[in-house]
């Protein structure tokens, strides 16, 4: 399993933390140093059942200097993609992949219920 995460984000330290103290191993992945690819990111949105736009870190300072929050509704999931795949800090984290799902965010309920 790994998780993709950014050192600084108070949520993925949160999201590591649960994992260390469930004693669940685990590998760590920088998204700022080693982003997803487009092609990691389109299996990810296709294992998570998620829409592709919630993906976008929509709290993050780049997310609002692009301007996205109208923007996104009307691209394609191909453009979607795209954008996610130039910079790790547009993307929603933490990213949860295990053999079988992916989560996205940490939402401690459905960690517990996944792992």
């Amino acid at each position: 399993m790994t998780i993709i995460c950014y050192p600084r984000c108070s949520t993925c330290r949160k999201a590591e933390s649960y994992l260390k103290e469930h004693g669940i191993a685990y590998t760590y992945r920088d998204i700022k140093e080693d982003r997803p690819s487009k092609e990691e990111l389109a299996s990810y949105i296709d294992r998570s059942g998620l829409e592709p736009r919630r993906f976008f870190n929509t709290s993050g300072q780049l997310y609002r200097d692009l301007g996205l929050k109208d923007r996104v509704k009307e691209m394609s999931r191909e453009e979607i993609i795209s954008l996610l795949a130039t910079d790790g800090m547009l993307v929603k984290r933490p990213i949860l992949v295990t053999e079988d799902a992916v989560l996205v965010g940490f939402k401690e309920a459905e960690w517990e219920s996944l792992l």
